[in-house]
């Protein structure tokens, strides 16, 4: 059986609607993913919303089983679950992924932002049957097998690897390769010489039919953002070919890049899997783009 990926949301950090952003999206970090009757989502940003709407168009007064997974909490991956619709509905089940944070659950951050001084409606009065799940290493979602990994990020992150019948998606978005490079300040100096990727990250995406991955900066804006929690693009690159990723989408773009800035990172991106020998393909994820696996 095939899987279907669909992109809701792509930018990092902040929404950005208008003219410059329209063909890549505004809106902030969602992905769906179907496998036989499985919905999954991938963070809640305010792509979420469109998400839950269109899944009440197409679903109808049907219940739904969902399980959405959670990379962290920062505000850009979890602002859209109070708008989330289905999360009313007292007939839908959702089934909450992520990991604690100190003696925070997921449950508690999500709630946290739904309190009176920040939304007028409490977290109390969501209708649907939640079930929060603390996910450090793996678990089955129906004949899914879904892996978590640890990433590099200002309060930690997780990476998520999706498999079935196969076929594997990772999900690896909010992690800043370049911190486990021996020198994170270099930008790249030899393009034909891969950089040195921890193995276990390897062998987390090793193999991947689509890797999505967080490639904010260019080789120049890193200089001045490292330990902000985001990679070079074209480090993201050197991961997916050590990988032996057959896909790269790159995600999370800045909220400064246009979609002309964007455009020029992908072509970067392609030239590099090139000059390295791969046939990696690399390419911007946009808003309302549906794959099939």
């Amino acid at each position: 059986m095939s899987l279907f990926v669909k992109f809701w949301g792509t930018r990092g950090s902040i929404p950005t609607p208008g003219p410059r952003t329209e063909r890549y999206g505004g809106n902030t970090p969602c992905i769906e993913i179907r496998a036989d009757d499985q919905i999954i989502i991938c963070d809640g940003g305010t792509g979420l919303r469109e998400l839950g709407l269109d899944l009440l168009r197409r679903c109808g007064k049907q219940p739904l089983t969902l399980h959405l997974f959670f990379s962290h909490p920062h505000w850009d991956h979890i602002q859209g679950f109070p708008f989330f619709v289905p999360a009313y509905l007292p007939a839908n089940t959702l089934h909450v992924y992520g990991a604690s944070k100190q003696d925070r659950t997921i449950h508690d951050l999500l709630s946290g932002q739904m309190e009176s001084v920040y939304f007028p409606v409490n977290f109390g009065e969501l209708g649907s049957r939640l079930i929060t799940n603390d996910l450090d290493t793996t678990a089955m979602v129906g004949n899914v097998r879904v892996t978590a990994f640890r990433q590099t990020h200002p309060g930690d992150s997780l990476g998520f690897a999706f498999e079935h019948d196969g076929r594997k998606i990772v999900y690896s978005t909010d992690h800043e390769h370049d911190l486990l490079l021996p020198d994170p300040s270099l930008a790249g100096k030899h393009p034909g010489e891969l950089r040195p990727i921890p193995e276990e990250m390897i062998e987390f995406a090793r193999d991947a039919d689509l890797l999505i991955a967080d490639g904010q900066y260019t080789d120049s804006e890193y200089q001045k953002k490292i330990g902000w929690g985001h990679p070079r693009a074209t480090t993201v690159v050197d991961f997916a070919v050590r990988a032996g990723a057959k896909q790269l989408a790159l995600f999370h773009h800045d909220p400064m890049h246009s979609d002309a800035e964007v455009d020029t990172i992908v072509a970067l991106c392609n030239s590099r899997a090139k000059a390295l020998g791969s046939k990696l393909v690399v390419f911007g994820a946009r808003e309302g783009i549906e794959l099939k696996l």
